[in-house]
C-alpha cells in the first residue's frame, strides 16, 4: 500500500498545554497539501489527536469527501507538556533543547523506546487495515515521522531527519511485510511558505 506521512503546517504558540492550532501561515501551508497530492488515489485519511495535526488534515478531507480518523497514538512525544514553543522559537529561547534535537535527539524526559513502540504500532494498523493497493495519508508531527522512518532505515538516533512544515513523506509497504521509503520531507509545494519561518 501508499503511505503518506504529513507533518502538520506551523503552529501559534500555547501557554497551559502543548496542543497549539495552526497560525495563519499554517493553514496556508495545510491548504497547499491538497495540491501536493492532487490526482492521487487517497483512500482514508488519519491524523494525530492534536489540533494542529487535525487542522492540517482538514482540507484535504474536505476536498476529497472523507472523514479524518483521530488516532491517540500518533501524538507527538510532547503532547503532556504544559507549553508548546515552536522549534524557530526554541532555537532562541531554549538553545540547549534545540541544539539536542538538531544533533537527533529528543528531550531527555522521553521515553525514546516507549515513544517508538507506540508510533510503530499505530502506524503499521494503518498499514494493515489498507492492504495491497490501498493508499492513506497520515497527519502528524516531526518527532512521529522521525521515529518511524528511523525503525525502518535502522536508525539509532530518534531524529535522523530535519522534516518542514506541511512536508510530505512516502512510504510504499509490502503485504510481505517490506517497508521502502520512497520520499522524505517533500517541500516543493510549502517552499516560499517556509521562508518567513526560515528568517525567524
Amino acid at each position: 500500500m501508499r503511505l503518506v506521512l504529513v507533518r502538520h503546517g506551523l503552529p501559534e504558540r500555547a501557554a497551559g498545554s502543548a496542543d497549539p492550532v495552526l497560525a495563519d501561515l499554517g493553514r496556508e501551508q495545510a491548504e497547499r497539501v491538497v495540491g501536493a497530492l492532487a490526482g492521487e488515489p487517497v483512500d482514508a485519511i488519519y491524523a494525530s489527536t492534536l489540533a494542529r495535526a487535525r487542522q492540517t488534515a482538514a482540507p484535504l478531507a474536505r476536498e476529497r469527501g472523507l472523514e479524518v480518523r483521530a488516532l491517540d497514538a500518533l501524538r507527538e512525544y510532547d503532547a503532556d507538556d504544559p507549553e508548546y514553543v515552536p522549534i524557530h522559537q526554541m532555537a532562541q529561547e531554549f538553545p540547549e533543547v534545540w541544539q539536542r534535537m538538531v544533533d537527533g535527539h529528543l528531550p531527555e524526559h522521553v521515553d525514546v523506546s516507549g515513544f517508538t513502540a507506540r508510533v510503530v504500532e499505530a502506524i503499521e494498523g494503518i498499514v494493515e487495515a489498507h492492504p495491497g493497493r490501498g493508499s492513506a495519508v497520515v497527519f502528524a508531527h516531526a518527532g512521529v515521522i522521525n521515529v518511524y522512518l528511523g525503525h525502518l532505515l535502522g536508525v539509532a538516533k530518534p531524529l535522523p531527519f530535519p522534516l518542514d512544515y506541511a512536508g510530505v513523506t512516502r512510504v510504499v509497504a509490502r503485504r510481505d511485510g517490506v517497508r521502502k521509503p520512497r520520499t522524505v520531507n517533500e517541500i516543493a509545494h510549502v517552499a516560499d511558505l517556509l521562508e518567513p519561518v526560515a528568517r525567524a
